[in-house]
C-alpha cells in the first residue's frame, strides 16, 4: 500500500476507531481535538488546578498532567476533585514514563493514561546490543508480562490510553534491530497496540512525535500504512512535534509537522508544544485545526486522481531538478520577497529582508536570512542591487530596463507563450494549478518546459491549495519535467499566527516530500492595506500585527523559518527546546531566552535545552549539544548523547556550555 490516507486529492478524514475518554469521544470523523499539558509540580495541587483551569479557559478540551512517581499519580485524585468541585470536567491525563506502578494507579483516577513505549518496560541506556530472534522474542514477552496489568485495569475502569513513541526515546532493544529510524519508532508502538489488541482492549490512541518534522511526517504515515495491513483499520491519532521551541520559530515546526499530516485528514487530537506557559499552546492548536471545517470541500474534487505516486512519501528525496542559474539542482531552495505592495523604494527599505546598507562607507551588510530575489512588477530600482540580488518584474517593466541580468521577468503561462522576447537567464513562469476556467492544458506545459531558462512559479486558488499544487508537482514527475519549482502562497487570514500556520502547513508540507526548489510568500491586498492603514498601537494590526515587524519583514522571517523547520536551507541555530512541565528542574523559559542571546549567531549548530532527565538524553535525537536538567539547580552539558559536564550549577552553567562549545571548535565570535 503506498497511500497512507483516504485521498491525495480531495480532502477526506481519515477514519479511525471511535474511542471515548471521560466524556469526549475521539477519532470516527469526530472534531479533532486540543489539548496542552501542565507546567507545575504536580504536587502542588492548588498551583495545578488553577492553571489547568487557565488551559480549560483557552480551550484545551483535554489537558495532560505529569505523573512521574506513585506520590504524583495519587496526587491526580486530589487535583481531580478540586476541578469538579469548581465546576470543570475536562477529561485528565496522566503522563507516565518510567514507572508502571503509576500508570496502574492513575488509570484508575484520569481519563486516560499516555505510557512511552520507549522506556515503559524497556530501558534507555545508549547501548547497542545484539539480540538473537530467541531472546528478542524474549523481551517481546517481558513487556506483554510487564504491560498486561495496566490494560487490565484501563478495561475495569474504561480508561483510555495513549501509546505515544517520541523519536528521541527509543529502546536500546528497538535501536538494535531498526535504528533511529520512523521504522523503529513505529514497531515500538505497534509491539504494544499487538499486545492490547490480544486482551480485547481497544481504546487506545497512538502518537509518533519528534522534534524533526520530516521525521515526525513519516513515522505517522509508515503507521497507518502498518495498522491498515496488520489490522484492517486504524486507530486514533494525536499529533505533535516534540520539543518545538518558542516564539515563531516553535510555531512554524510544529505547523509544518502538525499541519502536513492535517492537510491530509490525518489526525483526531493535537498539541502544540511550545517552550511558554500551557495556556499559550491553545490558540496555535486551535488555529490550525479550524482550517479543517466538518463541511470542507464536500462533493467533487476538481484535481484529477493519483495512479501511483511517482515518489516514496516514506523516506526524503529530492524531486530532482535541473538547476537554472542558481535555483534548482542541488542549490538550497530560493526565497522570493514580496515588494508588489511597495513603490519608490530605498537602499534603507531592504533591511526587512536581510540587507542593511552603510551610507558612510557606501557598502551592503549581507545576513544570513537574506533573499534571493525581489518581486517588484510595475517599477525598477534608482539605486545598485547589493550582492548576488535579483529584481522579479512583470514582462512590460523588464522590456525597460537595460540591465536585463539584474531583472528578471514574471509570465503568466499565456503570456510567456505569446511573448515576443524572453530572458536569456531565467524565465519565471506563473501556473494556477488546476484552474477549472483558464488551467494550463498539458501540452502547453510541455512545450514550456522544454525552455532551460523556465522556472515554474505554482500557486492554486482552490480553497484545498496544497494538494493541488502537489499534484501538479507528481504530473510534472509523470512527465519527466525536469525544471525548478518556486512554491507561491498566499495568505488572507487575520493575525500573525494565522499567517505563520497558514504559510508553513501549505509550503512545508511540499518541501518535506522534497517538492520545492524556493519559496514566495504574500498576503492579499486586503491585509496589506489594513497593515498600512493600521494605528501603530493597534493589538490586531499594524507593525503589532506582524509581531512589530514591517510585513517585508515577517514574510522574509517566515519563509527562511519554514525553510529551516524542513531542514531544507539552514539558516541560523535550531533550538530544541521542551515545554516546561512538573518535572521541569531549573526556569526553562529564561534559561532559553539567555542561552539564545548568546549563541543565536551559530548558523546550523543544533542545541537542546531540556528540563528534566525524562526528557533529556533521549529527546534530544540529533541535537549537536544538550543543556538538560539533571537535578535541582544542577545542569548536565552533553556533546551529542555523550556526557560532557556533570551536575554544574545552573548560575554557571550557560558559561560552561559557551566554554564546551568552544573546547569542540563549535564557537565563533559574533560579529
Amino acid at each position: 500500500m503506498q497511500y497512507y490516507s483516504n485521498s491525495l486529492t480531495s480532502y477526506q478524514r481519515l477514519l479511525t476507531r471511535e474511542v471515548k475518554v471521560g466524556g469526549l469521544i475521539i477519532g470516527n470523523g469526530h472534531p479533532v481535538r486540543v489539548q496542552t499539558m501542565t507546567t507545575t509540580d504536580t504536587m502542588d495541587t492548588e498551583k495545578t488546578i488553577q492553571q489547568v483551569i487557565r488551559c480549560i479557559e483557552a480551550g484545551a478540551e483535554l489537558v495532560r498532567i505529569t505523573a512521574p512517581s506513585k506520590k504524583e499519580a495519587e496526587n491526580l485524585a486530589n487535583i481531580k476533585a478540586g476541578l469538579l468541585a469548581k465546576g470543570y470536567d475536562v477529561p485528565l491525563v496522566a503522563d507516565i514514563h518510567f514507572t508502571p506502578n503509576a500508570a496502574e494507579i492513575a488509570a484508575t483516577i484520569v481519563a486516560k493514561v499516555r505510557v512511552n513505549p520507549g522506556n515503559y518496560v524497556d530501558k534507555k541506556k545508549f547501548e547497542q546490543i545484539e539480540y538473537t530472534d530467541a531472546e528478542y522474542l524474549e523481551e517481546i514477552e517481558r513487556i506483554r508480562e510487564r504491560f498486561t496489568p495496566l490494560v487490565l485495569i484501563c478495561k475495569e475502569h474504561g480508561t483510555a490510553m495513549r501509546i505515544g513513541t517520541n523519536h528521541g526515546s527509543l529502546s536500546d532493544r528497538i535501536m538494535s534491530r531498526y535504528g533511529d529510524t520512523a521504522n523503529g519508532m513505529v514497531e515500538s508502538a505497534m509491539e504494544f497496540l499487538r499486545i492490547a489488541r490480544s486482551l480485547d482492549y481497544h481504546q487506545i490512541i497512538l502518537s509518533m512525535k519528534s522534534s524533526n518534522p520530516q521525521v515526525m511526517v513519516q513515522a505517522y504515515r509508515l503507521l497507518i500504512q502498518q495498522m491498515q495491513h496488520e489490522f484492517n483499520e486504524c486507530y486514533p491519532l494525536h499529533l505533535g512535534v516534540t520539543e518545538a521551541g518558542d516564539g515563531e520559530d516553535g510555531r512554524i515546526k510544529s505547523a509544518v509537522g502538525i499541519g502536513t499530516l492535517l492537510e491530509d485528514g490525518i489526525g483526531d487530537t493535537v498539541r502544540v508544544s511550545l517552550t511558554e506557559d500551557p495556556e499559550f499552546e491553545i490558540p496555535v492548536c486551535r488555529d490550525l485545526v479550524k482550517r479543517y471545517p466538518a463541511n470542507r470541500l464536500k462533493g467533487e474534487s476538481l484535481i484529477p486522481l493519483i495512479d501511483q505516486l511517482p515518489y516514496s512519501p516514506f523516506e526524503y528525496q529530492r524531486r530532482f531538478t535541473k538547476e537554472v542559474s542558481h535555483i534548482g539542482g542541488k542549490n538550497v531552495p530560493v526565497v522570493i520577497a514580496d515588494y508588489s505592495h511597495q513603490t519608490l523604494l530605498k537602499p534603507s527599505d531592504l533591511a526587512s529582508i536581510g540587507y542593511h546598507y552603510d551610507e558612510v562607507t557606501d557598502k551592503w551588510n549581507i545576513g544570513d536570512a537574506a533573499a534571493d530575489f525581489i518581486y517588484l512588477p510595475k517599477e525598477t530600482l534608482s539605486f545598485e542591487l547589493p550582492g548576488t540580488l535579483r529584481v522579479i518584474t512583470n514582462p512590460e517593466t523588464w522590456e525597460t530596463v537595460n540591465d536585463r541580468t539584474k531583472y528578471l521577468p514574471l509570465f503568466d503561462f499565456r503570456n510567456y507563450i505569446a511573448a515576443p522576447r524572453k530572458s536569456a537567464f531565467v524565465n519565471f513562469v506563473s501556473v494556477d494549478c488546476f484552474d477549472t476556467k483558464n488551467g494550463i492544458r498539458e501540452d502547453q506545459l510541455l512545450e514550456i518546459a522544454k525552455d532551460s531558462s523556465v522556472v515554474f512559479c505554482l500557486n492554486s486558488a482552490i480553497a484545498h491549495a496544497m494538494p493541488a499544487v502537489r499534484r501538479m508537482v507528481i504530473r510534472m514527475m509523470e512527465l519527466k519535467i525536469k525544471n525548478p519549482v518556486i512554491l507561491m502562497t498566499q495568505s488572507a487570514w487575520n493575525s500573525a499566527d494565522e499567517h505563520l500556520i497558514h504559510f508553513a502547513t501549505e509550503t512545508g508540507a511540499l518541501f518535506l516530500d522534497g517538492m520545492g526548489d524556493g519559496i514566495g510568500l504574500s498576503v492579499t491586498g486586503k491585509v496589506y492595506q489594513a497593515y498600512q492603514n493600521a494605528d501603530s498601537n493597534s493589538k490586531v494590526s499594524g507593525r503589532n500585527y506582524f509581531n512589530n515587524a514591517t510585513i517585508e519583514q515577517f514574510l522574509n522571517t517566515t519563509a527562511f523559518g519554514i525553510l529551516q523547520a524542513t531542514r531544507t536551507r539552514i539558516s541560523k541555530t535550531e533550538y530544541i527546546s521542551c515545554p516546561s512541565c512538573g518535572r521541569t528542574l531549573f526556569e526553562l523559559q529564561e534559561t532559553t531566552a539567555k542561552i539564545r542571546a548568546v549563541t543565536s549567531h551559530l548558523k546550523g549548530l543544533k542545541i537542546a535545552i531540556m528540563g528534566c532527565i525524562v526528557n533529556g538524553p533521549g529527546e534530544m535525537a540529533d541535537a549537536d549539544f544538550g543543556y538538560v536538567g539533571s537535578g535541582v539547580g544542577k545542569i548536565t552539558l552533553y556533546k551529542g548523547k555523550e556526557i560532557m559536564k556533570r551536575n554544574i550549577d545552573s548560575d554557571i552553567a550557560v558559561d560552561e556550555l559557551v566554554q564546551l562549545l568552544k573546547e569542540h571548535q563549535a564557537w565563533v565570535d559574533p560579529k
